[in-house]
């Protein structure tokens, strides 16, 4: 759902992220097991065979990820072993794909950062590379362990169906109850083929996942670390610290999901929020203003002319031989929008030229990441829906989504703000999937006193910059910081950003946040005047 262009969006330069729009010292030694750079051999970490609880740590080769990654080259890997279920110890187990990256310094930190990856359903270890390139591993050790039912995970629960009904789907009406039928029936073939293989589908949550990270810092013998969570990891980072705070020194959260509000209904505040940014960032550029003028109103009459009468069109993407279907009406141009902002530069551009007739810049985006060969089977539907069927969407009326909708758009069609952005069809795909509704502590406000860094961004219209402030009113060592100018995950296209995050870790009370005052608004394509 929230976090796979991260990934993505370096190999994308036509195609938008995929599943928005449809849609991580001590003890005994590793070193020379795994292959470790030289200066790494003063900081053994993990122990063979050690145990923690139920759960028990194995060194052993780096988890399989679906491309290459560089920064594995030099990592200590191995596999965690945990119950599927806890309330069933005894029963079968599952193990999931662990990396350590080894800090660039000489002289470390002792307390290593581990990352939590977003989706739901993203591999943490094939984001190694994000975090490197980050500079998060500079002083510190980074620890990825892929959540249950991802990628590098045994069982992986991916399903290859729900990536191939993506890629059809976007040449059907987006909103319409026929496509809704055909997205279900994608959902149950899921929930089939995983139950023919005797998965515990409600063993796959983030209560679950948060207990198997508390597992891992026992299990590879660290005293104390860092969390770091984007996207969706930021909900399973906010239960994590409030079930298991042990041995946690700081935690820095990014592109914030609140378990409290954590559903459909926040995604209408969220994309309101992103859209009113960049819209806004237009009007104060003269050249902007000038040549796209009341581009908020622009937007909004597209959205309902092509909901009436929607736009057909063929485009040709990089992995097809032949031109490729695409339809155009008011609820894809609204989940379009919500990952364009990670393309912002061109945004009004894109939509000056479909309100004069040309639909070719945003259908070719809107194609090219979900029929792209990339995208399928790479994600854990089996864990997404986990998350959203059990610990979500039970917790929220469908007519909650439906307010928050007219809240934030009051203008836009009924059909439109029926299907929340990013998760069309969800209730009925819950209702196919059949787990068991979470207990209701999953969605209790975290409070805590571990120095957070709250960071948003600000045209991220997937997790609204307010979640950032939502969620500090209950963690009163937080620092809440918005870095405009960029989407979701900050982290990920942001230096400065990635200078907070650096000087958060080395000082959590006070990190230096000075150069958000010398950020520059994107420059707007300018395009020559449309004809029509």
């Amino acid at each position: 759902m929230f976090s796979s262009s991260v990934r993505r969006r370096r190999r994308t330069a036509a195609g938008l992220p995929v599943r928005f729009t449809g849609a991580a010292v001590g003890g005994m030694v590793l070193v020379g097991l795994l292959g470790v750079p030289a200066h790494a051999h003063a900081r053994p970490l993990g122990t063979v065979g050690r145990t923690a609880g139920s759960a028990s740590f194995v060194p052993g080769p780096c988890p399989r990820t679906p491309d290459p990654v560089p920064a594995l080259k030099d990592a200590r890997c191995g596999t965690l072993t945990v119950p599927e279920n806890r309330a069933a110890p005894s029963g079968r187990t599952i193990t999931l794909g662990v990396a350590i990256v080894p800090a660039l310094s000489t002289t470390p930190a002792p307390d290593p950062i581990v990352w939590f990856a977003g989706g739901p359903g993203d591999d943490a270890v094939g984001e190694a590379q994000l975090a490197v390139d980050g500079g998060l591993n500079r002083d510190r050790d980074v620890v990825l362990m892929s959540q249950r039912g991802t990628y590098s995970a045994d069982p992986e629960l991916t399903c290859p169906v729900i990536d191939r009904f993506n890629a059809r789907a976007v040449g059907l009406a987006y909103d319409a109850p026929s496509t809704g039928r055909l997205h279900v029936r994608a959902t149950r073939a899921c929930r089939d083929q995983l139950a023919k293989r005797d998965v515990d589908l409600s063993a796959y949550n983030g209560t679950e996942s948060a207990a198997d990270y508390a597992d891992l810092r026992v299990a590879l013998g660290i005293p104390q670390w860092n969390v770091y969570g984007i996207s969706y990891g930021t909900d399973l980072a906010l239960i994590y610290m409030r079930e298991h705070p042990e041995g946690i020194r700081s935690v820095g959260i990014d592109g914030i999901v609140p378990p409290s509000l954590a559903g459909p209904a926040m995604t209408w505040s969220s994309a309101k929020q992103g859209f009113d940014s960049l819209f806004s960032t237009c009007a104060q550029q003269p050249a902007c203003a000038q040549r796209y003028p009341d581009l908020a109103n622009t937007f909004t009459d597209l959205v309902r002319k092509l909901e009436a009468d929607p736009v057909t069109t063929y485009v040709r993407v990089p992995s097809r031989d032949k031109p490729v279907k695409v339809v155009l009406d008011g609820g894809m141009l609204v989940n379009w929008l919500t990952s364009a902002t990670h393309v912002a530069p061109g945004v009004p551009r894109s939509i000056d030229e479909l309100a004069h007739g040309n639909p070719q810049r945003i259908a070719e985006q809107w194609a090219g990441g979900k029929v792209s060969p990339q995208a399928i089977g790479r994600i854990s539907h089996g864990l997404a829906y986990g998350v959203f069927c059990g610990e979500w969407v039970p917790y929220e009326n469908p007519s909650e989504v439906l307010r928050a909708g007219k809240r934030a758009f009051p203008s836009f069609p009924r059909s439109v703000l029926a299907q929340a952005p990013q998760l069309p069809f969800l209730a009925d795909d819950c209702r196919a999937w059949d787990i068991p509704k979470a207990a209701p502590s999953v969605r209790e406000i975290t409070r805590s006193d571990i120095p957070t860094l709250a960071m948003s961004a600000g045209f991220d219209a997937q997790t609204g910059a307010s979640n950032g402030a939502y969620v500090a009113r209950t963690l009163p060592n937080a620092t809440t910081v918005t870095i405009p100018y960029v989407a979701h995950v900050a982290f990920a296209a942001s230096p400065c950003a990635q200078s907070i995050v650096a000087s958060f870790f080395d000082n959590p009370s006070a990190p230096d946040t000075s150069c958000i005052a010398g950020l520059e608004p994107p420059q707007f394509e300018i395009g020559p005047p449309s004809a029509g």
